[in-house]
Formats: C-alpha cells, structure tokens, sequence
C-alpha cells in the first residue's frame, strides 16, 4: 500500500512540475522578444523585427501591389517630412478631427497602407499600430507663425549604398530600431521611398542577414549653436 502512494505521490509530483514548466514557458513565449546590446543606444536592448512577423499576411500583398510610378516617394520627400534625421514624420495633411485618437482615424489609413485616392498618395505604413496616441509625436505642418528661424543645421541622414560591411554584402541598418521595429513598413510595398524599398519583402527575418550599425559617429557641436545674427528683428 506504502509503494502505491509513493508511486502516486511521485507521479502527481511530475505532473505538477510539468504543469509549472509549461506555464512557465508559455508565459515566457507572450513577451516581446528583446536583443541585448553593448554600447548601443543608452538602454541595452532594442525590440526585435516582431512587427514584420505579426504582419505576415501581407506580405505577399506589398510583393504583388502595383506601383503607380506618378506618385511614388523618394528618399528627398521622406526625409523632408522630418525637422530632423530620426524624428517621427509630420503630418503632411489636414486631419479629421485635433484630438482623436488613430484607431478612429490615423489607423484608417496607415495601419495597412494602400492609395488614398483624397490625397492622391500612398498612406505610408506605421511600424507601430498598437500606440494609438498618434498626435503625441506627429505633429501637423502648421508651424510658420509659431517659430522664427534659427541657425540651426539638420543632422544629416545616412547615404544609401555606402553602408555594407563589404562589396556586395547585405547592407547594415543605420538607424534605432525602436519604434521601428516592422522594417516593412519603410522598406517594402508602393509606400516605401523608392531608394530603400526592398525587393524581398517575403523573407521576413530581416535582421538574420541586415545587422545593425552600433558605431556612434562623432557629432560636430558647432553645427548646434547659435550664430551671432538676431533673429527677433
């Protein structure tokens, strides 16, 4: 009788060891997916590319999308649409309603991407859906009488084509990976500027071959002060 209930006992002991693994896995598997980082941009980690795999269903779509070539975007009119190199895009257009939030409105459009025949433009894609408080960063263009002009310079953005390791070699990602973490967002379908649109939105992986370049490049502290002009006049 004693060997039974150890038999048993031993047998209700695995499996509640098995059930307490398990959950534990599980629950581990429900977290963002972090890469740490040495010396890399102040916090230690950046998100993976988990935006690219949780749009998986459209993938084909920007493979097979037909391009309009009139109303396509360069690199020149991406960057414009920025007061600085890594700043979030401004908001080129009027918007529904100041102070809505972009599940009623944003997200109509820039969640998926496609021709919006209003603006005669392609929405661009954002790599994060999921923050919907989209007027906390993107401001709109209505700034002329707001600010008086200044000396200071932009930061310039990286030059496409100069950025492989070696000839021919997949070339690195010369930007933050946070808040950027769905590369197809900029890199594939009619949206994307041209210059960086990939030719392979299909292979998902992006960062098993596209590394990321860690290097900090020194910043030239004169192209952030102020001239001896006097703006105010």
């Amino acid at each position: 009788m004693r060997k039974r209930l150890g038999i048993i006992s031993l047998f209700t002991l695995l499996f509640l060891a098995f059930i307490i693994i398990w959950n534990y896995s599980y629950q581990t598997g429900l977290k963002e997916a972090y890469i740490p980082i040495e010396n890399g941009n102040g916090n230690g980690v950046f998100l993976s590319e988990n935006g690219v795999f949780e749009n998986l269903q459209l993938v084909l779509d920007y493979a097979n999308m037909p391009v309009d070539e009139n109303h396509q975007r360069t690199l020149e009119t991406y960057y414009d649409n920025r007061a600085y190199y890594g700043a979030p895009p401004s908001i080129p257009h009027l918007v529904k309603e100041e102070m809505s939030m972009g599940g009623n409105t944003c997200l109509q459009c820039h969640q998926n991407g496609g021709f919006v025949a209003k603006f005669k433009a392609y929405a661009p894609i954002t790599p994060h859906p999921e923050m919907i408080n989209c007027r906390q960063c993107h401001v709109a263009q209505n700034t002329e009488s707001f600010f008086k002009q200044t000396a200071f310079a932009k930061n310039q953005a990286p030059k496409v084509g100069v950025n492989n390791a070696l000839p021919g070699s997949p070339p690195m990602i010369p930007h933050q990976i946070q808040m950027r973490e769905n590369c197809l967002s900029c890199h594939a379908g009619p949206a994307a500027p041209k210059e960086i649109r990939v030719t392979h939105p299909e292979r998902i992986n992006c960062m098993q071959c596209h590394v990321p370049n860690n290097t900090q490049p020194e910043i030239d502290t004169a192209i952030f002060t102020r001239d001896n002009k006097n703006y105010d006049e």
